[in-house]
């Protein structure tokens, strides 16, 4: 059976259309899940610990007995890490390796400095008191999430960091608990769900408060981290992951087709465009993924993602190419060319660039180094990859001399007295010198 993906040259008359078709990123928010999700979130704040657990035995099929048993010990974690096999640890450790030396290259100091009035100004930067972590359990299983949420929060020196797990019918996947030890949490609860997101939020006697809640989840957990935003800080509500490949036809038709494959086979949603700069390499690589497909273990859900999201498209030249990959503001980027690094400083939006023909995507979502959590549905144009500086605050400073007091009150009175604010005004005319 062939694959009904797109074919799109950007020298047809209704290319413009057809591309804004392929770009169409309407998935509406669904009612009942929000109005389900209020309800829980309700619960949760109403009823503590008794609703998780009534939550964990409906949703989960995981009989547990009280919150005590929701907690995992410290000690689970480290036997998980050493009972998995060394081939799988070694690589854990390697990516937390890389992980942390990149993210440690973001840390941003406090600073302050006086002005020439007399005025000590500055910036006081300071990690956030506990942030939660939500992890995927059961089928969705991702360690590598957990190394790129928890890594970069104790770079930044956040004292605690709280994951939340679900395990279904009791069970836990050992390589993210071994992950947790090695990215060093300092707890974990088996708890799943909008369930979960909101006792981070709002706080159980067994689970603590946090400020802020990051990590992937599904419809429920994603609009569960929308409705607690403001009592709480969040990543991002993030969309189904994206891949753009730019190739100058160069590069081997296979490699680019499995590079779309490793984005189309996240989930029926994922998005994966080819743009290439020759009709005849487009066509190969169409040929390619009708050859590779069959083959692969998730076929299906690739199947439904190239045809319902993805596009192969043929570009008139190179200027032309990177406009369109402005347009789309992809997760992901693919520099599959010969000088990718003359080529990158044109790209204004995109989460990730990976420059080259031997740089696959797949490495940014392991073990390269910067993090996997990258703005998604365009949102590139306005935001930026997880990283340190999202777990640290930053706060003003300003002091002022009896001298600076005189100078900069004056002209704080005029402003205040022009907007009539005179309590204002006042407050700063204290504090002038008289005459």
């Amino acid at each position: 059976m062939s694959v009904s993906i797109r074919r799109l040259d950007s020298r047809a008359a209704d290319f413009a259309a057809q591309f804004e078709g392929v770009l169409d990123r309407g998935l509406a928010e669904d009612p009942a899940i929000a109005a389900a999700v209020a309800g829980i979130i309700a619960d949760v704040r109403r009823r503590g610990d008794a609703a998780l657990l009534d939550y964990t035995r409906r949703f989960d099929r995981y009989p547990v007995g009280d919150a005590d048993a929701l907690r995992v010990p410290r000690e689970r974690l480290i036997e998980a890490e050493r009972a998995i096999p060394a081939e799988s640890r070694d690589a854990l450790r390697v990516a937390a390796g890389r992980v942390r030396a990149y993210h440690e290259r973001q840390r941003v100091d406090s600073w302050q400095y006086t002005d020439a009035d007399g005025t000590l100004l500055g910036q006081q930067v300071t990690p956030l008191d506990r942030v939660g972590l939500y992890v995927p359990g059961g089928r969705a299983a991702y360690p590598s999430s957990v190394l790129m949420n928890a890594i970069p929060a104790k770079v930044a020196g956040v004292p605690e960091l709280v994951m939340t797990v679900p395990a279904p019918a009791g069970e836990l996947n050992e390589m993210v608990l071994a992950a947790a030890a090695i990215a060093g949490i300092d707890r974990v609860y088996t708890v799943g769900g909008a369930q979960a997101v909101a006792a981070l939020a709002y706080g159980t006697a067994t689970v603590p408060r946090v400020d802020k809640i990051v990590g992937p989840g599904n419809a429920y957990v994603a609009q569960a981290k929308r409705q607690v935003y403001g009592q709480v800080d969040i990543d991002m509500i993030a969309g189904p992951s994206e891949v753009v490949v730019l190739c100058d036809g160069r590069t081997d038709p296979e490699w680019v087709a499995m590079d779309l494959f490793s984005q189309a086979e996240h989930d029926e949603d994922a998005q994966a465009i080819l743009i290439s700069l020759d009709p005849d390499f487009t066509t190969r690589v169409g040929e390619a993924i009708e050859r590779l497909l069959p083959g692969m273990e998730r076929a299906p859900i690739i199947r439904a993602a190239l045809e319902r999201r993805g596009a192969l498209v043929t570009a008139r030249d190179l200027d032309e190419a990177v406009s369109l990959i402005n347009r789309v503001a992809p997760e992901h980027l693919e520099l599959s060319v010969e000088n990718p690094l003359e080529i990158a400083p044109r790209v204004r939006h995109a989460g990730a660039i990976f420059l080259g023909r031997h740089t696959a995507e797949v490495v940014g979502d392991y073990c390269a180094g910067p993090n996997h959590v990258l703005p998604t549905s365009g949102t590139a144009r306005f935001s930026s990859p997880l990283g340190v500086y999202d777990f640290q605050k930053r706060t003003s400073l300003i002091m002022c001399s009896p001298d600076t007091a005189d100078r900069l009150g004056r002209t704080a009175s005029v402003l205040a007295r022009g907007e009539g604010l005179i309590a204002h005004a006042r407050s700063a005319e204290l504090r002038i010198k008289k005459s």
